[in-house]
C-alpha cells in the first residue's frame, strides 16, 4: 500500500478495536463472581494480547511509514505482558500485581510520551494517547499501593452470608474499572469528528463563501 494512497483504515478504527477489547475485559470482570488473581490474569492476558495484535496491525494498516514505530512499540509491550500472564507459574496474587503493575508503568509511560510528542506535531490522535497513557500510569500507581495480603471478613444481613474482601479482589476490580474507562473514552473518541476533518470542513466552507462573494 502506497503511503500517498487513501487508507481504508483510520485512527478511529484502531480506537474502536482497542475500545472493544477493553469493554470485553471490563464486562468479564464485572459479571464474574470470582475476582481471584487467576481470573484477573486470564482476563488481562486476553486483553493485552488482543490489544497488542490490534496495535501491531494498525502500524501497517493505519499509520504511514515513519510513524509506525509507536504502534509497534506499544504492541510489543502489551504482547510480552500478555504472554507472561498466560504462564501458570505467575497466576498468583504476586504474579498478577507484578505483571499488571510493571506493564501499566512501562506501557503507560511510553504511550504518554508518544502522545506528548504527537501533540507537538499536530497528531490528531495525540489527545487520546495522552489520556490513555496517563490513565495506565495511574493504574500502575494504584496497584502499587494496594496491600497484596489484605483480607477483610464481613457479613451482609440481607444476603445472610459472609464475604471476604482481599487484595486480589480489589486489584482485579481496579483493573476492570480501568478497562471500562478506556473502553468508554476510546469509543467516544472513535465516533467523534477528527480535528483534521473539522478543519477541512471549515476550510471548504470558507472557500465556498469566498466564491459566492
Amino acid at each position: 500500500m502506497s503511503d500517498a494512497a487513501p487508507r481504508a483504515f483510520e485512527v478511529r478504527h484502531l480506537q474502536m478495536g482497542r475500545a472493544l477489547f477493553a469493554a470485553l475485559a471490563a464486562i468479564m470482570i464485572t459479571f464474574s463472581a470470582d475476582h481471584s488473581a487467576e481470573v484477573g490474569m486470564s482476563v488481562f492476558s486476553g486483553f493485552a494480547v488482543a490489544t497488542a495484535l490490534i496495535l501491531i496491525l494498525s502500524a501497517w494498516l493505519v499509520f504511514p511509514a515513519g510513524e509506525r514505530w509507536q504502534a509497534v512499540l506499544l504492541g510489543i509491550l502489551s504482547i510480552v505482558a500478555g504472554m507472561i500472564a498466560t504462564l501458570p507459574v505467575v497466576r498468583t496474587v504476586d504474579g498478577f500485581f507484578t505483571t499488571v503493575l510493571v506493564w501499566a508503568l512501562v506501557a503507560g509511560a511510553a504511550e504518554l510520551i508518544i502522545g506528548i510528542v504527537g501533540r507537538r506535531r499536530g497528531d490528531p490522535a495525540a489527545r487520546e494517547a495522552v489520556f490513555v497513557g496517563s490513565l495506565t500510569l495511574i493504574l500502575g500507581v494504584v496497584l502499587a499501593f494496594i496491600p497484596r495480603d489484605y483480607m477483610l471478613e464481613y457479613y451482609i444481613e440481607q444476603a445472610r452470608r459472609s464475604f471476604t474482601l482481599t487484595g486480589s479482589t480489589i486489584g482485579v476490580g481496579v483493573f476492570g474499572g480501568y478497562a471500562a474507562i478506556v473502553a468508554v473514552y476510546l469509543g467516544i473518541a472513535a465516533f467523534s469528528p477528527r480535528p483534521d476533518a473539522a478543519a477541512a470542513v471549515e476550510t471548504a466552507d470558507t472557500d465556498a463563501a469566498g466564491g459566492r462573494a
